[in-house]
């Protein structure tokens, strides 16, 4: 396996849409409910200040994915917020950190000064383990902020990493 994190290209449009609604299928970790197609994807992905792809170089596909933009306007324009998306056969193998680490450096780069998760799943053990390794600081819980796809809620521990 050899992961390579570039900005994403019009070939790689297809692989990421579906790597992305793998996450929002599984609905446990990603706020959307809804499926992007090819021409919303492509629409959604240049919205944003950085879309990264990990890309591995011996297989020739993508295995992940991140957004980077804006978390606010403004006078809060300096923190920016960041989702990862590794597809399902390739979890577990290191490419979510490699795609936090890229997004940490890609936002310093475009000037940010404060990386923030707003919606990290109390469910979601394996991010918080990675956000806690990259020291990241957990701001607190927020009961029941997450609504599960089979219709419970979870917690959300929103976080943050000076830059």
């Amino acid at each position: 396996m050899s992961i390579t994190v570039r900005e994403i290209e019009e070939s790689d449009l297809e692989q990421a849409v579906h790597i992305w609604n793998e996450v929002v299928e599984d609905g446990v970790a990603f706020p959307q409910d809804t499926f992007l197609d090819k021409e919303s994807g492509r629409k959604f992905f240049a919205s944003q200040s950085f879309t990264g792809i990990a890309y591995d170089t011996v297989l020739s596909e993508a295995a992940g994915l991140y957004i980077l933009h804006p978390n606010n306007v403004g006078r809060c324009g300096h923190i920016c917020n960041a989702s990862y998306a590794v597809k399902k056969e390739r979890r577990g193998c290191h490419i979510g950190e490699t795609l936090v680490r890229h997004s940490i450096e890609t936002a310093k780069r475009l000037g940010f000064g404060i990386l923030q998760f707003n919606a990290v799943v109390s469910t979601n053990t394996a991010a918080l383990r990675l956000y806690e390794k990259l020291g990241f600081i957990r701001l607190g819980v927020i009961p029941d902020g997450f609504l599960m796809k089979d219709g419970h809620y979870e917690d959300i521990i929103p976080h943050y990493l000076v830059l």
